[in-house]
């Protein structure tokens, strides 16, 4: 158990890192190979179908909690019978949203006819229905993937999840070369998923040996769990109307460049969240425990900061670096006429990064299980991003809907930070008052950044990572000696030594 809890942590930020070095490496080449139109048709294509992912109602978390419930029980008949309860729920849900997606798909023309042509009507209809057949199947049967889950089997679940993350652009790489355009590399996409699921079913059937029986269903069963699943749908509905609309919005009114330059843009946000959770997922264990022997206010607010300063460190780097080298980044990376996705990442990035060092208030929520005023702010939250970006969107296109989504962040800090100070009892003020100590470092490092690479001439991949470099060091030793303390400073330390009986192993083998 501990092996595989640990293997399945390092496999998650190896999956991680490895996404994030993929999609920096491949999204050039498929911008290079389909052009910003093409590419904007593909994202909005996935964009406007991918809202069929929420049918799967968030089952996933009740599948892991109910199979382990029974598990505990012994009750192998029972656990049987819900394996065949929740086969027949997510085959529903599959059905359900091949039903929606194809209603989708044969709308359009309705939806885009207005800023598409009528060879890009044709193509996007085509993506759209291999991207439906991509999402039922994921949906339909989804259920495996969460059985291995709840068996605890993580080392598999990680690997093939890495495995299938990889295969679809390393499959899809030659094909662009070769000229292929979006319908090949969604094909491609939908054959290594169907892959997957096969490996998910063979391993449940084959390895672990569940047995599903269809027998007896329970009525009352079926309603706890959709219950208990209905906050996690709407959190999913959110998710969907912060992350997928704007490229809607911007594919109805102004079409699919503006939808490539700010996909783009936001993708970079998806980098700084995934490291961010990352750090706090560690400690949800953690805190559930806190929670269950009633740990005073005091002591949660505590970890509350401890964590935020952590997160600042991370983040505040990441963030003054990319303010400083991401306009210039962007520029080598893609090209110049990507460069107003700097300007969208920023506003987008700004707020996000200040929510993500509050992401141990949100662990505390769910370990005391009270989310039900946060989903239902966020979905109001969303909503209003909605009704601004189309406000806006006719006058500042992209860089519009950027605003939008980074006045609904703001909004949504200003009432959570409220609802955590007065109700969940977490001292914000001197959260803030921590972070504000530790801002010297940041501001000092992304002044003198943005003065010197303005100094500097740009052009090269070598010198920008010399810059880099230095800045990296600069921000280091300043927050070092004027910010961190002594438990932030030990964490480095002991991540340094672990490091060095691997050093000496590697001299003592160069020397044998």
């Amino acid at each position: 158990m501990i092996s595989q809890l640990k293997a399945g942590a390092v496999l998650s930020f190896i999956a991680l890192v490895l996404n994030s070095v993929v999609s920096l490496l491949y999204t050039p080449v498929m911008l290079q190979t389909l052009g910003q139109a093409e590419y904007g048709l593909f994202v909005l294509a996935t964009s406007t179908i991918g809202y069929i992912g929420i049918l799967n109602f968030g089952l996933g978390n009740a599948v892991i909690r109910y199979i382990a419930k029974y598990k505990v029980m012994n009750d192998d008949d029972g656990e049987s019978r819900l394996y065949g309860m929740f086969t027949i729920m997510y085959a529903i849900l599959g059905l359900l949203a091949f039903l929606v997606g194809m209603v989708i798909t044969f709308s359009a023309d309705s939806l885009f006819g207005s800023s598409l042509s009528p060879a890009e009507l044709n193509k996007i209809q085509t993506l759209m229905f291999i991207t439906v057949l991509n999402l039922t199947l994921s949906i339909g049967l989804g259920v495996f993937s969460f059985i291995i889950l709840a068996h605890e089997k993580f080392i598999f679940q990680k690997f093939i999840v890495i495995l299938g993350a990889v295969s679809s652009p390393l499959i899809s790489w030659p094909f662009l070369l070769n000229g292929y355009d979006s319908v090949a590399i969604i094909t491609i996409t939908t054959i290594v998923n169907m892959a997957v699921i096969a490996c998910n079913i063979y391993f449940c059937l084959k390895v672990i040996k569940i047995k599903i029986s269809f027998q007896r269903m329970e009525i009352p069963l079926i309603k706890e769990v959709l219950f208990f699943s209905s906050f996690l749908f709407i959190n999913l509905i959110v998710e969907k109307i912060y992350w997928s609309t704007d490229q809607i919005i911007l594919g109805v009114f102004t079409g699919t460049v503006a939808v490539s330059i700010y996909a783009l843009g936001a993708s970079f946000s998806g980098y700084f969240a995934g490291f961010s959770q990352a750090i706090c997922n560690v400690f949800l264990a953690r805190v559930s425990g806190m929670v269950a022997r009633n740990a005073p206010d005091g002591e949660l607010s505590n970890l509350f900061i401890k964590i935020g300063r952590i997160q600042f460190i991370v983040l505040s780097f990441a963030l003054s670096g990319f303010v400083v080298f991401g306009y210039e980044f962007i520029d080598l990376w893609i090209g110049k006429e990507y460069e107003e996705s700097y300007m969208i990442a920023i506003l987008i990035a700004v707020p996000l990064i200040i929510s993500l060092m509050q992401e141990m208030g949100n662990i505390i929520l769910q370990a005391k299980n009270i989310q039900k005023f946060k989903t239902f702010v966020y979905l109001g939250v969303a909503i209003f991003n909605v009704v601004l970006s189309l406000l806006l969107v006719g006058r500042w296109g992209a860089l519009g809907c950027a605003v939008a989504t980074a006045v609904a962040f703001f909004v949504n800090l200003l009432i959570m930070n409220i609802y955590y100070w007065r109700k969940i009892h977490l001292d914000v003020p001197k959260f803030w008052l921590e972070i504000l100590k530790m801002s010297f470092p940041f501001l000092t490092t992304l002044t003198l950044g943005l003065y010197i690479n303005d100094m500097l001439p740009n052009g090269s991949w070598s010198l920008f990572f010399l810059k880099i470099s230095v800045f990296a060091g600069l921000f280091m030793v300043l927050m070092w000696f004027t910010a961190m303390n002594r438990y932030e400073k030990s964490l480095i330390l002991s991540f340094l030594n672990r490091l060095k009986p691997v050093q000496q192993v590697g001299a003592q083998s160069h020397k044998h």
